[in-house]
């Protein structure tokens, strides 16, 4: 309380470490009471919220994942491709980036920043129902899973649909299979390695 930095200078601060001015200029108790989680909205609360606290970690549990499905713009081909499940505050979440080929085909920049994507996991009756989006919700998916009763439990099968106009030269609709690859290190790499475009013959039997 004896000091206070000038605009520019707090400008600067709150642009490294991207956060509101108020964590400096307010105190944090009253932030804190002033902020509502949009889950916890009186009008959704008891629709939507549910699903993100039922989802434990016994039905799907944190670390990597593999996926794979059909290509959205090209039926012969498919995207293989590595998302990170991670828990903070009571909620799910989803991380990856897509595929540089694909950000190539759309004519968008392949930068990490720009091919980041994340979302929100919920659990459902029968499965897990996710809403992903790039950054600034450029493009938002929709996506559910089941788990496969084999296979050691590591398998979840589904489909994910494109928020988009209808084309005739696209899809907004493909199956979805992912693998829970844990924090396996060689196993993570691997899959990493593989992200991107691939021909059916890549993936494996299962996957097929």
């Amino acid at each position: 309380g004896e000091s206070f930095p000038r605009p520019d200078v707090l400008f600067r601060i709150c642009r490294y470490f991207n956060v509101d001015a108020r964590i400096i200029l307010e105190p944090l108790a009253n932030i804190g009471t002033s902020t509502r989680s949009l889950l916890s909205h009186p009008e959704i609360v008891d629709f939507l919220s549910p699903g993100v606290s039922q989802l434990s970690e016994q039905v799907f549990p944190n670390g990597f994942y593999q996926f794979a499905r059909r290509s959205f713009l090209d039926e012969a081909q498919f995207i293989q491709g590595l998302v990170y499940v991670y828990r903070l505050d009571g909620a799910v979440f989803i991380r990856g980036y897509e595929a540089k080929e694909a950000m190539a085909q759309q004519g968008l920049p392949a930068d990490s920043h720009t091919r980041e994507f994340r979302g929100l996991l919920l659990a459902q009756e029968g499965g897990i129902a996710g809403l992903v989006s790039r950054r600034n919700s450029l493009t938002t998916s929709f996506n559910f899973l089941a788990q496969i009763p084999s296979f050691q439990n590591n398998y979840w099968v589904g489909y994910t649909v494109r928020t988009v106009r209808e084309s005739h030269t696209g899809s907004r609709m493909a199956r979805l299979v992912y693998e829970y690859l844990g924090h396996d290190g060689p196993k993570v790499r691997t899959a990493a390695r593989k992200t991107g475009f691939c021909s059916a013959e890549d993936l494996v039997p299962y996957q097929r």
